[in-house]
């Protein structure tokens, strides 16, 4: 956890020193690959959001030639057996040329996202055909609205991928940053104070986790970070906790090795140990114990966070709740990183409040 008291010799004695800002060159060629690739149509979200998109543009434009509903569900039907592979092979080809076409300028990318729309569409455009559904095949109609779709979608992924750039990132991260409060400064260094004749290595012990933490919480942020490095800045935040509250602070951590490598938004891990020890120790006398467990399974990897709560919780008057701003904002940042792929719930579990994220292991 924190650093060992017997430790005498501080690793960095520099505290709260913030590191430099981003050079405006590097900034400018982290935006620059956030917007390289218009292809980011191998995640389960795009391929739902693209199927569901074709699925509405058929549906409208059936209706105007349908002059009944039964008329309008047999052609809406007939058609979606055409667009739906033809969709499906877009996605295909969008996933597989990712690398390659992102190499491409970027009117480059979207002049060859419309070819691969036309040829798609010209591809279902033929089922229907061969299959007799229709007698005289669209081919020029079908690839126009294949193109028009296929610019439709681009023209998302580029939207989600400029809310996934550092800039928009460092807006969203500020609110959660500024949760490492000034008074819980103030409360760590009265801390380190009262230490340093009793007990100086504790002290020096102390105020090294403190660098490292604001460190962390003061650095520049990027799109994502491992599981483990959000475990580490974790685990000093508690261990700096562990002083100020003792006994009170019982602490148990389950870390499974495979779920190490999961990326995740940057300080997303500590805002919900420091819910755990405001909602769990802070109110009782008695302190609270506090879970923080990992866990892959399969192709994701589960994070818990659960802590025992005061008895005034779950009393007829519960003590007053908090406004739900961190969690709010970690579910915001899951979607925006791991899209539908990532799960988010928090709420009582009998005498205890349990957080629970859900990511995929290998992003």
């Amino acid at each position: 956890m924190g650093s060992n008291p017997e430790h005498v010799a501080m690793r960095d004695p520099t505290i709260l020193s913030a590191p430099s800002p981003a050079k405006p060159l590097q900034r400018e060629q982290t935006l620059a690959h956030a917007e390289g690739a218009l292809f980011d149509a191998c995640q389960i979200g795009v391929v739902l959001r693209a199927v569901l998109l074709v699925e509405v543009a058929v549906s409208v434009t059936t209706l105007f030639v349908a002059p009944t509903f039964a008329d309008w569900l047999v052609l809406s039907t007939t058609v979606t057996v055409g667009a739906l592979p033809a969709t499906l092979l877009w996605l295909l080809a969008a996933c597989g040329l990712k690398r390659w076409l992102g190499r491409l300028p970027r009117p480059a990318q979207y002049a060859a996202g419309a070819l691969l729309g036309a040829i798609s569409a010209s591809y279902g455009c033929g089922l229907l055909r061969l299959t007799g559904v229709l007698g005289a095949a669209p081919w020029v109609a079908s690839a126009l609205a294949g193109s028009l779709l296929s610019a439709l979608i681009m023209a998302a992924l580029v939207l989600r991928a400029r809310g996934q750039t550092p800039a928009t990132t460092t807006a969203r991260l500020v609110e959660l940053q500024s949760r490492i409060r000034p008074h819980f400064l103030f409360n760590t260094l009265n801390s380190a104070i009262a230490l340093v004749r009793a007990e100086p290595a504790k002290a020096e012990a102390l105020l090294e986790d403190l660098s490292e933490l604001f460190r962390g919480a003061l650095a520049d942020p990027g799109e994502s970070v491992t599981l483990a490095d959000e475990v580490t800045l974790a685990e000093r935040y508690l261990a700096i906790e562990e002083v100020r509250f003792g006994e009170r602070l019982q602490t148990r951590w389950d870390l499974d090795p495979a779920a190490a490598t999961a990326r995740l938004p940057p300080l997303l891990l500590q805002p919900l140990v420091e819910n755990a020890v405001k909602h769990g120790v802070e109110p009782s006398p008695q302190g609270a114990k506090i879970r923080i467990r990992t866990e892959r399974r399969g192709a994701m990897v589960v994070i818990e966070v659960v802590n025992s709560l005061p008895p005034l919780r779950w009393a007829e008057e519960p003590l007053p709740r908090g406004h739900g701003i961190a969690l709010a904002n970690v579910r915001d940042r899951l979607r925006l990183l791991h899209d539908v792929q990532a799960q988010f719930s928090a709420g009582l579990d009998q005498d205890t409040y349990r957080v629970r994220i859900a990511i995929p292991a290998d992003s």
